[in-house]
């Protein structure tokens, strides 16, 4: 989908949503990093705390924006062939391809870290550093929802493929 499309769907508009809110933390997080920095070499000292916080961050960005990478049509991709084909083409490759490799994965990823977090929930798992955040089994709850984000873009990938496939003329 190029960039200057209009989200097609609610779910679009909530991946949309959720792109703009998680950038939020990109410039937070620098600004942390400055904090930190100036704190240990000019004051020396230590910041356990918003070291965490950054690292709580860096991974927010990253587990909540593959789902957002894959909407905007930003992620990884080995393109041999793939700028050559026709829409149809492209939409055979994307659809199969969700079907194929991101849906199992998304699985695959959800139902293996479901005891991992749950566990972590039960226990209110928190930092083994002194002085360190207390939610870690938030920190790991983001594996199961980035599995989750991720599956449903894909749904709605394979949907919009499927839209084109279904169209009449195309090439």
């Amino acid at each position: 989908m190029p960039p200057d499309a209009p989200p097609a769907s609610t779910l679009d508009q909530g991946i949309v949503w959720l792109g703009r809110t998680v950038s939020w933390c990109v410039p937070i997080m620098a600004l942390l990093v400055l904090v930190i920095v100036v704190l240990r070499y000019g004051f020396n000292t230590g910041a356990i705390a918003a070291q965490e916080t950054v690292q709580y961050l860096h991974a927010a960005i990253f587990m909540l924006g593959a789902a957002v990478a894959l909407q905007a049509d930003q992620h990884v991709r080995v393109d041999i062939f793939y700028r050559r084909f026709s829409e149809r083409q492209q939409a055979w490759v994307n659809g199969l391809g969700h079907v194929v490799f991101t849906l199992p994965l998304c699985g695959l990823i959800g139902w293996g870290s479901w005891d991992y977090v749950t566990d972590s929930w039960s226990a209110r798992e928190a930092s083994p550093e002194p002085g360190g955040l207390p939610f870690v089994y938030l920190l790991k709850t983001l594996i199961p929802a980035m599995a989750l984000l991720l599956a449903l873009q894909a749904l709605a990938q394979i949907a919009r493929a499927l839209t084109i496939l279904r169209q009449r003329g195309s090439a």
